[in-house]
């Protein structure tokens, strides 16, 4: 590690949402007061699913959590830390020997339900007295709520999987995104005019509520697209039903994309998937979607 001070951000931080951002812009305040390098932590994987060995699918993967944090809070610096490791550690030397003396962190924030080291036995209260023992600055933020419901992972989830991606934007404080390499598919799309790329949802990653929906892409080179996207198992063409794919077509887009990383921003279901009776009555139908989408973003930007 370099010798930079450190304030640092600490949490899982799964879909970095605005409960997530509370503590985000705290650390990037503290930062610039305090000449420091504004950082966040977090785990290689989900505490909740390693503590109860329940499968708790993620919002984003480690990778979308910096890039999220990066991009809307100033954090230059995420440290992934191995959860099995942490919470082996007892609570004291997590604060006093891994943040204040291999980090060199000067100040720390927490949320509210922070918990941490052995068998959970840190919690927000001891971070706070533990800082101060070793001269360390410490921020507590309380929880973040919208319209009376507390912003978290757990409830963004759930609106993920109905669909309703218009609302788990408002809690994100960004669309939901799904980013991943383009792999090479059936190419009916191409053949209908209406040709995808195609990605695979990790099995570690939550599935949005099958359908199409209206969003855009970030290409490789950072330009954004228009995008009508099919998140399912096209049951039209496709008998497999077992695999999950995420398939934007990029509207006003010519290019091979294969083998490249895109960014997938899904903004609103349009309709449900379905078996359509014909391959023609498909096309119909994602033409429609384009005229959806292209309205959708119009009326956005006015």
């Amino acid at each position: 590690m370099d010798n930079q001070p450190k304030v640092i951000a600490l949490g899982f931080f799964d879909g970095v949402h605005m409960g997530h951002g509370a503590l985000l812009r705290t650390v990037a305040e503290r930062a610039k007061t305090l000449g420091a390098v504004p950082c966040a932590f977090t785990f290689d994987r989900s505490p909740a699913a390693a503590l109860t060995g329940k499968t708790v699918p993620l919002l984003s993967g480690v990778a979308d959590r910096a890039r999220l944090m990066e991009e809307l809070y100033g954090i230059r610096e995420v440290i992934v830390a191995p959860f099995d490791v942490m919470r082996q550690m007892n609570w004291h030397d997590f604060v006093a020997q891994y943040l204040q003396k291999e980090l060199g962190v000067v100040h720390v924030v927490a949320g509210h339900d922070f918990h941490f080291g052995y068998k959970g036995e840190g919690n927000p209260q001891r971070l706070a007295e533990k800082c101060a023992q070793l001269g360390m600055g410490c921020d507590v933020i309380p929880k973040v709520e919208i319209d009376g419901v507390t912003v978290s992972s757990t409830y963004i989830r759930t609106l993920v999987q109905e669909g309703n991606l218009e609302r788990a934007r408002w809690f994100l404080g960004h669309p939901y995104t799904i980013s991943g390499q383009v792999v090479h598919g059936s190419e009916l799309g191409r053949t209908l005019g209406t040709p995808t790329a195609n990605l695979l949802i990790p099995q570690d990653m939550i599935a949005p509520s099958f359908g199409v929906y209206a969003g855009r892409v970030r290409l490789p080179g950072g330009e954004v697209r228009l995008a009508v996207t099919n998140v399912g198992t096209r049951p039209t063409v496709n008998s497999d039903r077992k695999t999950v794919t995420v398939e934007p077509w990029i509207l006003d887009y010519q290019g091979d994309l294969y083998g490249q990383n895109i960014l997938v921003e899904l903004y609103v279901r349009l309709r449900p998937e379905r078996k359509f009776p014909s391959v023609q009555a498909l096309r119909e139908a994602i033409l429609e979607n384009a005229r959806q989408t292209r309205d959708y973003f119009a009326k956005a930007s006015r």
